[in-house]
């Protein structure tokens, strides 16, 4: 019976208050939506990490012919400088950080250079003794960088250190931006909900004013005269969660998966299954949002 008369309250203040329910529905939504957002692009973040991070090396460069740069000085790299810096590699403090080391010379990097440039315009200029010999560094941990930097950098017969990385940072950092921004204006709009829920609460607890004053006047508690006007509140906010998690989905399906997973297929996405995975972060916003709203609004329900 309790049960039945809880039901018929929260039908009551639906109907009562629509317009406001619906506005608290719609800004959930757009909220959660947000937030979904920002999860999702970190997760897209860590994809990308986890994919090219682990193809990353580091190149070091040996001094080619006709260098100017200070550590050439002495003219191409010699076998004695590459001996010295295997030597280096070696070094217990440095091997740790090593997973691998490959050793390039001018003829297998003009081979894979005219590979790749061979229809070029200026290719025919260049000739074997352009190219750069050269150590492909593969490290354990690729934040560890600095170390073989530090190690090599500046040594006879190196002319460059390069991390690949360095290409990847631009987007990544991109990338990061738009999750701060994605939570900056999730944050504005949760701030927005909870002050909807929270009138919409109260709006309900006064358009009701007689009934709850009946209900204390028999013995009704505090709780049970409150607890229609907090589902109210949860029920729009879990809704707004709900239509939040169909709205990523269908953006993932239709803009990640149909659109870019077709046309670049060499980066790895996020998919559909990752916004169920989110999924319990939103209904739990959600169910924080309303629960806010009820603290806030709880001490003057109680004087209804």
């Amino acid at each position: 019976m309790r049960f039945q008369f809880i039901l018929s309250e929260i039908g009551i203040g639906l109907r009562r208050n629509l317009s406001m329910t619906v506005s608290v529905i719609l800004v959930t939504f757009v909220s959660l939506t947000f937030v979904g957002a920002a999860v999702l692009t970190q997760m897209q973040i860590s994809k990308l990490k986890g994919e090219w991070y682990d193809k990353v090396e580091i190149s070091v460069f040996l001094c080619p012919q006709g260098s100017t740069k200070p550590t050439c000085a002495a003219g191409e790299a010699t076998g004695e400088q590459i001996d010295a810096i295997e030597g280096l590699l070696a070094q217990p403090d440095v091997a740790s950080e090593i997973q691998s080391v490959d050793f390039e010379t001018k003829d297998e990097a003009w081979v894979l250079f005219s590979q790749d440039y061979s229809d070029r315009w200026w290719f025919d200029a260049l000739t074997v003794d352009d190219m750069s010999a050269s150590f492909r560094i593969k490290l354990t941990d690729p934040e560890q960088y600095q170390v073989i930097n530090d190690v090599l950098n500046g040594r006879p017969g190196v002319e460059e250190v390069r991390d690949q990385r360095q290409v990847f940072e631009p987007l990544f950092l991109v990338l990061n931006r738009a999750t701060l921004l994605s939570v900056g204006l999730a944050g504005v709009m949760l701030l927005a909900a909870v002050l909807l829920i929270t009138t919409t609460i109260r709006l309900s607890a006064l358009s009701r004013k007689r009934e709850t004053g009946i209900m204390r006047l028999v013995g009704a508690s505090n709780f049970f005269i409150q607890l229609p006007f907090m589902l109210e509140g949860a029920i729009a906010a879990t809704v707004g969660a709900l239509l939040s998690m169909g709205g990523l989905w269908l953006g993932v399906k239709v803009l990640i998966e149909d659109w870019l997973g077709q046309s670049v297929q060499w980066i790895p996405y996020i998919t559909t299954s990752d916004v169920w995975i989110i999924a319990p972060i939103l209904v739990g916003v959600a169910f924080l949002l309303a629960a806010i709203s009820s603290i806030v609004t709880l001490s003057r329900y109680t004087k209804v």
